[in-house]
């Protein structure tokens, strides 16, 4: 059984940072692309960032660009989002899944249940 994990999130002031891990069982991530999306209360689920099989190419949402890092430890079998910079519009729950090279997740993939953050004075 295929599962993802995400941890990380919490509560932070704008301008903080925090790192979200992601842990897949069940099926290893080094063969294929990873993402990271978000969904924020009463809005549809987004796109993050992506990162290829090895780590060598990236891809982010232009809200996001250069303030967050996605990353990937295929031995480990984790996919991590850096964020730092962080906005009250950043606030939301991060979700990690398999996805396509083009970033966009297979319909039949699972979800996880997602890491809560929140950019609060």
């Amino acid at each position: 059984q295929v599962q993802l994990v995400e941890s990380g999130g919490g509560l932070v002031q704008p301008g903080g940072s925090l790192r979200l891990s992601c842990a897949a069982s069940g099926r290893t991530v080094n063969t294929t692309s990873m993402g990271w999306f978000r969904q924020a209360p009463g809005k549809e689920r987004e796109f993050v960032a992506g990162i290829s099989w090895n780590g060598g190419q990236t891809d982010y949402a232009a809200s996001v660009r250069g303030r967050f890092t996605i990353t990937r430890d295929n031995a480990k079998n984790m996919i991590y989002l850096q964020m730092k910079n962080l906005k009250h519009e950043d606030t939301a729950v991060y979700y990690c899944n398999f996805t396509y090279t083009s970033y966009t997740v297979r319909q039949y993939e699972q979800w996880g249940q997602g890491s809560q953050a929140t950019v609060t004075e």
